[in-house]
């Protein structure tokens, strides 16, 4: 986990700033927190955060002017933003503001977490030191290399993706649908096969020397990978 990570949550209502603000420190996140818009920025031109998590619905500036403030500015950090505004329609307005991700209360706190541990995870693509294991497995983020037990394993462009995300949250829960937003970038029909067929070839290319499969189903839920 990257525990030094700073996160600068804007949320006008006291009791969810409060209940975020504690999940991402007891997590090992430096928080700064702002009750509006206009505040966020302030906060931002003295000390840039590594993540945004914004409210759209705010005071004295909006969620959606901060994104568009801090996109004309350059600043690059990846934003995530929060809302009660459920419609594709309103998604569209966030993503085109400069947001990198959605979410729409309300939310459970494991999601939330994967979500920004994801935003994080991509904004340190590229950077080098990107090694990520367990179970066996060896990760290399900037070469896009997987071995297990020092065997190679082949893995297409979504298999990689989705082992690393995977690897980058292991021994969390990830939902069906945190999976499909953060790989694919939007939502299957509920009834998709897709992600299920993905973990069956993940499956089979990382199962070397006998080694027991990592990857657990979490019925109804999702998938987790840990040690076995």
């Amino acid at each position: 986990m990257l525990a030094k990570n700073r996160i600068l949550i804007a949320e006008d209502d006291e009791g969810v700033r409060g209940a975020i603000r504690r999940a991402l420190e007891y997590e090992g996140y430096q928080v700064m927190v702002a009750e509006d818009g206009a505040s966020a920025l302030e906060i931002s031109e003295n000390m840039t955060p590594d993540l945004y998590l914004l409210d759209v619905m705010m005071p004295k500036l909006d969620g959606l002017s901060v994104c568009r403030t801090l996109r004309r500015r350059g600043d690059a950090t990846p934003i995530l933003v929060v809302t009660a505004r459920h419609l594709v329609s309103d998604r569209v307005a966030g993503l085109d503001a400069g947001a990198d991700d959605y979410l729409v209360k309300p939310f459970a706190l494991d999601e939330l977490l994967a979500r920004v541990r994801a935003l994080l995870r991509r904004r340190t693509i590229g950077k080098s030191g990107g090694i990520l294991e367990t179970a066996g497995i060896r990760l290399d983020q900037d070469a896009r290399e997987v071995s297990r037990n020092e065997v190679s394993v082949q893995l297409t462009k979504t298999e990689f993706d989705l082992l690393e995300l995977l690897m980058f949250n292991a021994g969390v829960v990830l939902a069906r649908e945190t999976i499909y937003d953060l790989i694919w970038d939007y939502r299957f029909e509920t009834n998709s096969k897709s992600l299920d067929v993905y973990i069956g070839y993940l499956r089979r290319k990382i199962t070397v020397d006998d080694m027991p499969d990592p990857i657990h189903t979490v019925r109804g839920v999702g998938y987790c990978l840990r040690e076995t």
